[in-house]
Order: C-alpha cells, then sequence, then structure tokens
C-alpha cells in the first residue's frame, strides 16, 4: 500500500481538511497507481493509494475519500463485488482494459458512476472526477433550492416594533460571522424564523439549511437523524445513512427545542462543538463538519445548569450570542401587521377579499397571545373560514376570550384517598390543567416548564387531548 498527499499551504496548516477533495486510487498495477497518484496530487487533490482491495478496506475504516478509482481486476476481489461497498461510501470510477467495456458497464448498473479505458489521459481522468463529484454535490443538495424558494416565499420577518427590531439588529449583527447563536423566546414567537434568517444574511447562504426537533425524537434516533449511522449499528440499519451534519456540510444546522436533549447527545454536541468533529452512530472513525450551529429553545437553560439537567460547558459554548426573540404581546402594532400577512395568505388561496375590521383590530391587539404567532396564525385562518362570503372579518369570528390582564390567578388543589404514585399525581394534575378553560396548552406548557410538544405528548399518554 502506497500514499501520498499534496502539499499544504503553510496559510492552512490549521484548517479541517476538505473532505470532498479526497480519493482513494485502488489499482494493483504499482506503475499506473504512482502515476494516478502523482498526477491527482499535481492537481490537488488529496490522494491516497491501495494495490489491493484489503489495503482500501483498511483506508476506509480510517477515513472517507471524496471519490474513488477502482480497477475492475484486483488481486484479492473482482471489482465488480467491490463496487457496492465503496458507493455506499463515495461515487466509484472505474478503470477497465480496452478489451472488457462489457465489465464497465456492469459496473455502471451496479451503482458505479463513470468508467475510463486505460491507459487514461490526464484530462480524462480529470473531467471524469470533476464531474463525479458535481453529481455528488448536486445528489446532496437536491432539496436546497427548494428550502431557498421557501425562505424566500414563506420566512419573511414582520414587524418595526422597537423590541423587534432590537432582535433583528442583533441578526445583522451576527449573520456574516461564524459565531454559534442561541434564540431564545416562549414557543410560537417564531425563533426559527430567526434562525432561518441568520444563515440566509450569512455567507453560508448559499449552502444548505437543515432543522431538526430536539424534542421529537428518542435518543438513538436523535443521534442517527443528526450524525448519521453506520450500517448494522441498530436493527433495521441496512446501509450506511449521512447525518444532517454532513448533508449542512458548509451550511448551517438550526437545533430546535436544545433544552430537551439528552446527557449523551448533549456530550456530543459539545465535541462538535469545539473541535468540528463527530462519529456517526456505530462508527469509529472521525469525521469532520464545517457548520454553523444555531440553537433555539423556550427553557431557561440557566436554571437547567443549575439543576444539573444541561452541561454547564454546552451553554457557555452555546451561550455565546443570544438573540431574545420578544413576545407577541410586547410588539404592539406589530400583531396587526403580522395579521394582515396571515389575512392575505389565506385571501389568496381561497381567493375570497378580506380585511380586518376596525373591532377586529382592537381584540387583535387586546388578547395577550399565550400563544403568540402560533396561535394568531391559528386565530385568522379559523375567522376566515368563519366569515363565509363577508368581506370584513368582525371580532366574533376570531372567538377571542375577553383581556384578562391584571386578572388573579385561580388555584386548586389536588386531594387524594391514600398516597398517590407519581404516575397518579401526574394524571391528575394535567387532568386539572387541561379541564380549566382559562389556561391555553401554551400556557400549561409554560407552568409545567416544558415544551408544548411534550405537553401534547404527556395529555396523549393520559388520553386528555
Amino acid at each position: 500500500m502506497q500514499t501520498s498527499n499534496a502539499a499544504i499551504d503553510p496559510a492552512r496548516a490549521d484548517a479541517p481538511p476538505d473532505r470532498r477533495k479526497t480519493v482513494l486510487v485502488v489499482e494493483d498495477d504499482v506503475t499506473l497507481n504512482r502515476l494516478l497518484v502523482r498526477q491527482l496530487t499535481q492537481a490537488g487533490y488529496e490522494v491516497q493509494g491501495a494495490l489491493r482491495w484489503r489495503d482500501a478496506q483498511k483506508l476506509l475504516a480510517e477515513e472517507e475519500p471524496a471519490i474513488a478509482l477502482l480497477d475492475m481486476r484486483l488481486p484479492d476481489a473482482d471489482g465488480l463485488d467491490a463496487v457496492p461497498h465503496l458507493k455506499e461510501v463515495c461515487p466509484v470510477v472505474v478503470l477497465t482494459a480496452y478489451g472488457a467495456i462489457e465489465h464497465a458497464v456492469k459496473a455502471l448498473r451496479a451503482g458505479a458512476t463513470d468508467y475510463l479505458v486505460k491507459p487514461v489521459r490526464p484530462e480524462e481522468l480529470e473531467l471524469a472526477i470533476t464531474r463525479a463529484l458535481e453529481r455528488a454535490s448536486l445528489a446532496r443538495d437536491g432539496q436546497f433550492w427548494k428550502d431557498r424558494l421557501q425562505s424566500i416565499v414563506g420566512g419573511k420577518m414582520i414587524g418595526s416594533s422597537a423590541p423587534f427590531r432590537l432582535a433583528t439588529d442583533m441578526v445583522d449583527m451576527v449573520a456574516p460571522t461564524d459565531q454559534t447563536v442561541l434564540v431564545l423566546g416562549e414557543s410560537g414567537v417564531g425563533k426559527e424564523l430567526f434562525a432561518r434568517a441568520i444563515h440566509d444574511a450569512s455567507p453560508r447562504c448559499d449552502k444548505s439549511y437543515v432543522a431538526i426537533d430536539c424534542s421529537t425524537l428518542q435518543e438513538n434516533l436523535f443521534e442517527s437523524e443528526l450524525f448519521g449511522h453506520e450500517r448494522g449499528s441498530f436493527t433495521g440499519a441496512d446501509r450506511r445513512k449521512e447525518g444532517l451534519v454532513e448533508v449542512a456540510d458548509g451550511g448551517t444546522v438550526f437545533l430546535d427545542e436544545i433544552g430537551e436533549v439528552s446527557a449523551t447527545i448533549q456530550a456530543k454536541l459539545l465535541r462538535i462543538l469545539e473541535t468540528g468533529t463527530f462519529r456517526r452512530l456505530g462508527g469509529t472513525k472521525d469525521l469532520r463538519a464545517d457548520v454553523r450551529f444555531v440553537a433555539a429553545t423556550n427553557r431557561d437553560l440557566q436554571e437547567m445548569v443549575r439543576a444539573g439537567t444541561f452541561r454547564a460547558d454546552l451553554y457557555y459554548r452555546l451561550s455565546r450570542f443570544v438573540i431574545e426573540v420578544p413576545p407577541l404581546r410586547d410588539r404592539g402594532d406589530d400583531i396587526i401587521a403580522i395579521a394582515e400577512r396571515f389575512v392575505a395568505d389565506r385571501v389568496f388561496r381561497r381567493n375570497v377579499p378580506k380585511r380586518l375590521g376596525p373591532e377586529a383590530r382592537k381584540a387583535l391587539l387586546g388578547y395577550r397571545w399565550p400563544g403568540n404567532i402560533r396561535e394568531l396564525k391559528n386565530v385568522v385562518e379559523r375567522a376566515v373560514l368563519l366569515s363565509g362570503e363577508t368581506e370584513v372579518i368582525g371580532v366574533t369570528e376570531l372567538g377571542l376570550a375577553a383581556p384578562q390582564r391584571g386578572a388573579e390567578a385561580k388555584t386548586f388543589r389536588l386531594e387524594f384517598e391514600a398516597p398517590p404514585t407519581l404516575e397518579e399525581i401526574e394524571r391528575v394534575y394535567l387532568t386539572r390543567l387541561a379541564t380549566r378553560s382559562d389556561v391555553s396548552r401554551a400556557e400549561m406548557a409554560s407552568i409545567l416548564g416544558i415544551s408544548e410538544r411534550n405537553t401534547y405528548r404527556l395529555l396523549a399518554k393520559h388520553k386528555l387531548r
């Protein structure tokens, strides 16, 4: 086995290697192997050469190339048998003799992306590699432009109030940097819109933005979703899978509900934040990812640190730059501007003229909006439907309760005939909360100190939805 590396620019000696430009050459002809390694090294690639399939497998166990050149006839393997293994890792370009084109065709059917006939000319070699890497990039980023269009069409943030402008000014300050950002705010205030705005205003805007909800998946599934997994790492893992961190290479990863992650995941997040490296679930080799992290939560992470449920070192790493998104009730006339946007959106879909009447506007401004923008959207969409053929939406269609500002909070007691189990306490407590007409689901989540998603999960568990 032989290895050769491209020269490293001293000015970038500390920069992480570019995995997308690493080439593995698997060719048993020593002279041709050395020639290919030299040509590719001179072209600026990092190159590793292997004379046998077993040597290539050892290299693959340690790191992942961006592309492989594979001889169809190896001393210890048939190239057709090796292609399916290699294609799970990277694109494969097969090398074949002139009289064995039919083998190359079979290799293409087995998953190879291209083939070259020996002897290989330098210009053909570079063209084949460039073409294969471009195809891999397109496959990886196929969702990018759909996401980008969605961001442009439906993700505009609206508002001119002082609290909102303060938050958006923070976005403008941090977006051009690579700084990790922690977005705080109540459930429903639009934290993900702020995360997306940071990405769209950053130098990474032409790369992928991926979001993951930390509260919806079990620990192993979450780890697999974020970091990927190796074949056989758990039941049903019949093939290697790239995680969202790899998919977002060069872009941004948004971690929603970061306060819900387990201690194990917290440790792995800290590692990638500090070193830029991670391992797939079931993997043994370190991989690198050039991603920017934006996290969000409605939890009090400082209190969680004091309680020992959230790592202090991870909190300090995340909170180097904090943006607090104001609740809707503190944004004044922004409420009307956002509501009008939702009305216009529903009008566009239904082709029925609609506008908010003066009494409806007054009611919108007087309501406390415990569910914030998410609740406002639901109220407006319901009002558009209830107003039927009437152009003006009135206060009746909104269905909002009278303002309760300054009202004294009601109390209740839990009573049991015998010492209850924790399960019984949970069930009775949730039942009492769920049956109170003055407590919304968002307020219930705030009282319980958990996310709205976990609140709905607990209600479903006790059949209270």
